[in-house]
């Protein structure tokens, strides 16, 4: 593992070849950390997280398939996923820490139900095990709201995004700053296929796993936005109490990005958890 001076950060190293393609952006050194974003954005999102957490971890920020500069995976399922990220991160058997945030928390949950043992913590991030609400779920979002998107993406991948994003930052205290980090971040990377985002929505919409949350055996921190109206604090608020070993934070203030928007508060839970 490549060393970098205290205080300093190793440069990103190139994008490695992987079958199907996953673009893994890897820097710094130590324990390592897989980050994974959330449904229409790519790991640029994680930006700037890295520098703090490059001088501690060895960071691997990955695009998820379909999204970025990652290949699409057919058929999508969370299995899919799973088995892209895992194939693409080189760390031979070492436990992992993994953050997911969004789409990529219920990626990150199903690998710690598939892996118990390679999954050492955590970081659930503004995410949920049910993303739309039915008649047993209410903490979530209308069917109706994902539906629209899907219509969109047809029509305009740009404005579509720019419509979730701020969604993603509705009600948060600093909503317009963030969602104008949000959209560079977004416009840094190509656009992804149509196809895949239409698929990737649909997972969302039919994903449900709170009958299986019980078999993560990893400490877990579940982080929430007080003002989230995509996973809303509710039901990072049951997750962590269906878990079987969590800790639950929620931010007051924040919305879906609080590692964005309330980034002091975001760090003051992260940080102490990741180093336990």
């Amino acid at each position: 593992m490549n060393m970098v001076p205290e205080g300093q950060v190793a440069p990103p190293s190139r994008e490695r070849d992987r079958v199907p393609r996953v673009h893994v952006e890897s820097l710094g050194a130590g324990p390592p950390l897989v980050l994974l974003h959330g449904w229409g954005l790519h790991a640029g999102l994680f930006a700037p997280l890295l520098p703090a957490l490059g001088r501690r971890f060895r960071v691997h920020a990955v695009d998820l398939p379909g999204h970025g500069h990652s290949a699409p995976v057919a058929p999508l399922t969370l299995d899919a996923l799973v088995d892209a990220v895992r194939g693409a991160v080189e760390e031979e058997g070492a436990p992992l820490r993994v953050l997911g945030w969004s789409l990529g928390g219920q990626v990150a949950m199903r690998w710690a139900m598939r892996e118990r043992g390679r999954i050492a913590r955590l970081a659930l991030v503004a995410t949920t095990p049910r993303f739309v609400a039915c008649p047993d779920w209410e903490p979530a979002m209308d069917a109706g709201t994902l539906r629209r998107f899907g219509d969109e993406l047809a029509v305009s991948w740009r404005v579509t995004m720019q419509r979730f994003l701020a969604l993603q930052v509705h009600g948060s205290d600093a909503g317009r700053a963030t969602l104008a980090a949000l959209r560079d971040l977004l416009l840094s990377r190509v656009e992804p296929p149509p196809d895949a985002l239409a698929d990737a929505l649909a997972l969302l919409a039919s994903t449900d796993l709170r009958d299986r949350v019980h078999a993560i055996a990893a400490p877990t921190l579940v982080v929430s936005g007080e003002r989230d109206l995509i996973a809303p604090a509710a039901a990072g608020a049951w997750l962590a109490a269906a878990l079987p070993d969590a800790r639950y934070v929620c931010i007051a203030g924040a919305a879906h990005a609080p590692f964005l928007s309330h980034r002091a508060a975001f760090d003051a839970a992260l940080e102490p958890f990741l180093d336990g």
